[in-house]
């Protein structure tokens, strides 16, 4: 065999395996049309990819349009007040100042930071402001009175977003209605959840739109 002949030889051995290599190549990256069907470029991938939360994940939070009213940052913020006990929460949140001015004056401050999950519905400054002056003055003059309707306010079992619809039993001691799904909640009808899911030490709080009146 002539040199020359074993010098074409050799060259087209290497043209194949080139032509071979590039072959293995275009498969592997061929399958979905991506790179990322090799195991390491799958596991690069998934580490890449940034994490969203479930819609489990999603409930756990607070949720609602009124939530963007609530400090981001110190005592009023829902990482100060997840850790003082629903007076006192409520005290440094901005939304429901009329509320703990109705709590003080019925000297419920006490009974409110002392109970173990609960769930109070808050009306918010808002709130208050709807029912007539004369009615609101007569009312925070009347403790009895007062009581009667903030307690109304509050069921004595901690309720996620899950439980929150159906009728409950108030430390009052007659019921209010829930009905809603998702993050639309509505209480007796009228009241709407502007925002819920709110947690401090000992309970979760529903902040709502209008002031709750039981029935008896």
């Amino acid at each position: 065999m002539s040199l020359s002949h074993i010098r074409r030889s050799s060259l087209a051995t290497v043209l194949a395996a080139g032509a071979l290599a590039l072959t293995l190549s275009a498969c592997s990256s061929s399958g979905s049309g991506t790179a990322m069907d090799t195991p390491s470029a799958s596991a690069a991938a998934s580490s890449a990819v940034p994490a969203t939360a479930t819609p489990v994940q999603v409930m756990d939070q607070p949720f609602g349009a009124a939530c963007a009213a609530v400090p981001k940052d110190g005592a009023g913020s829902f990482t100060g007040m997840a850790k003082d006990p629903v007076a006192t929460a409520a005290s440094n949140n901005p939304l429901l100042s009329t509320l703990v001015t109705a709590v003080k004056q019925a000297g419920l401050v006490n009974t409110l930071n002392s109970a173990q999950n609960i769930t109070v519905f808050a009306p918010t400054n808002d709130a208050f402001a709807k029912v007539p002056k004369a009615q609101l003055d007569a009312v925070l003059a009347d403790k009895d009175k007062l009581t009667k309707i903030l307690t109304y306010h509050v069921t004595p079992n901690r309720l996620a977003p899950a439980a929150l619809p159906g009728t409950h039993k108030t430390l009052e001691g007659s019921e209010l209605t829930v009905t809603g799904s998702g993050q639309e909640f509505t209480v007796n009808k009228d009241s709407k959840v502007l925002c819920g899911n709110v947690q401090t030490a000992n309970a979760t709080v529903y902040i709502v739109d209008t002031v709750l009146m039981p029935t008896s």
